[in-house]
């Protein structure tokens, strides 16, 4: 066995100043009011994803009160994306089983979310092909009351 190193006469250990994690240590944490204001979503939703498994438990302050860390915050945002964009539930739970499997998934994520590409891009071809009828529209209405383009509209109001 070693013997301990002397560290001098004049030299002190703070141990508990050791044993505290500094600043730069500590991720920043944030309560569900505030991860809800970060991601645009309600609280009721972060509690509701918790619950069916799109998120993992969350970390919980003494108090019993969730914190929220960036890596939730990404997911969430990543989650309100695929959800925004019109992926059922079912299928973000099923990508979510797919991050938590491992790397080896890494295909099969891609596979989905090229999927959903694809049926976003359908769909944006529906709604340009909807906006132009409509627009179609407004100019016969107008030319019918012989009014031009937005701007007359606009300077009514």
């Amino acid at each position: 066995m070693t013997e301990p190193r002397h560290l001098g006469k004049n030299s002190r250990i703070d141990l508990e100043r050791a044993l505290i994690p500094s600043v730069s240590d500590v991720e920043p944490q944030y309560t569900i009011e505030e991860a809800a204001q970060r991601t645009g979503v309600t609280a009721h939703t972060l509690r509701y994803y918790e619950r069916i498994g799109l998120l993992d438990p969350v970390g919980r302050a003494p108090s019993g009160h969730r914190r929220y860390t960036e890596a939730d915050i990404g997911l969430i945002e990543f989650l309100t994306c695929l959800r925004q964009t019109g992926m059922p539930i079912r299928a973000m739970r099923h990508f979510v089983e797919l991050m938590r499997a491992g790397d080896h998934t890494i295909p099969d994520r891609i596979e989905a979310l090229v999927a959903h590409r694809e049926s976003l891009t359908e769909q944006l071809a529906l709604l340009r092909r909807h906006f132009e009828a409509l627009t179609r529209k407004i100019e016969y209405y107008r030319a019918l009351l012989g009014e031009q383009p937005d701007e007359l509209i606009r300077s009514r109001h």
